[in-house]
């Protein structure tokens, strides 16, 4: 692609680089110039524009948008994504359905790689999304780029990305309480979590704070995702709450996570259910590590000691101004 300044009557097939004002009205940049925008520009007693001029090889940047998006979602249904129209040089991708967004980081880098020109940026790993949320952006900066670099982004976009949709169908919440706690607080946090992922929520169901108890109505509850959350901070793998768990016939497979607020989570299985043993900072509505885990689970996305372990790096969330005991201070 050829760029610079011209003399009007050589601009003819070019695309204008920067607006224009005429005596009435403005061109606007990105638009091809053909004989009536020559001939109202010279009207306008302009002699020289900036343009961009499409050599052999070229692709214009809503081809080169629509194709590299195409390529990252070749298949719309199967991905659970949408690909919008596209416009000065850019594609947005969106949600079809509520979940999680897989993103594969190594091919965004990949593309973005290949061409300065030529870029992509989405929202974090594992974003939660709601149905019609903006996922990624495709951008070509320039007015057009080379079909070779086109072409190997293209072939690094191959299943960059999908939406992982929501496969749990119902949730219960089960609460120890001391201290005269109703659980209401608590309950309510979590019912909102479970509904913004589409997930029924069951009714509020408070135990004493002991592990027979506990133990009990675990082994009652119905619900393909089990959650806990205890009137006392779990603050060992053999606290109450784990140590219910595996009472009840289940297992614990971690204890703590390196995401603050949200340190004192432990997650494990209960006849081929996940089970949140959740933290005490759950019950604020504000985003906290336990929302990563729950997120993931309830899209069907396995979370691992080595899962958990890799959230460090951006973990530290902000703090919750009810917190008990706040970081300083």
């Amino acid at each position: 692609m050829k760029f610079g300044t011209v003399p009007v009557r050589a601009a003819e097939g070019a695309v204008l680089a920067h607006s224009v004002a005429l005596g009435q009205g403005r061109l606007r940049k990105g638009q091809v110039l053909g004989a009536p925008e020559i001939a109202k520009l010279e009207a306008a007693q302009v002699t020289e524009v900036v343009v961009a001029r499409l050599e052999p090889g070229d692709v214009s940047e809503d081809a080169a948008a629509q194709r590299l998006a195409r390529a990252m979602v070749p298949d719309p249904a199967a991905t659970g994504l949408r690909i919008g129209p596209a416009a000065t040089g850019r594609v947005n991708l969106f949600a079809d359905t509520i979940g999680v967004a897989e993103i594969d980081a190594a091919r965004i880098d990949a593309i973005n790689a290949v061409d300065p020109m030529i870029t992509v940026a989405t929202v974090p790993r594992w974003q939660r999304m709601g149905q019609g949320g903006m996922v990624a952006t495709v951008k070509i900066i320039a007015y057009a780029v080379p079909e070779a670099a086109l072409a190997r982004a293209c072939d690094a976009a191959r299943g960059a990305m999908r939406m992982r949709p929501t496969q749990v169908a119902s949730a219960q919440l089960i609460q120890t309480v001391v201290e005269g706690d109703d659980g209401e607080r608590g309950h309510a946090a979590i019912a909102q979590r479970a509904e913004r992922m589409g997930i029924a929520f069951g009714p509020k169901d408070i135990v004493r704070h002991e592990v027979a108890a506990l133990a009990a109505a675990l082994r009652r509850a119905e619900a393909e995702l089990l959650l806990i959350l205890t009137g006392s901070a779990t603050s060992d793998p053999r606290d109450v709450a784990p140590e219910a768990l595996r009472a009840a016939g289940g297992v614990v497979h971690h204890f703590g996570m390196p995401v603050d607020p949200g340190n004192l989570l432990f997650v494990g299985a209960l006849e081929g259910r996940p089970v949140i043993g959740l933290p005490g900072c759950a019950r604020s509505p504000a985003l906290n590590g336990a929302d990563w885990v729950l997120e993931r689970l309830a899209c069907g996305v396995p979370v691992g000691p080595a899962d958990i372990a890799g959230m460090g790096v951006g973990g530290l969330l902000k703090e919750i101004p009810t917190r008990p005991r706040p970081r300083e201070g």
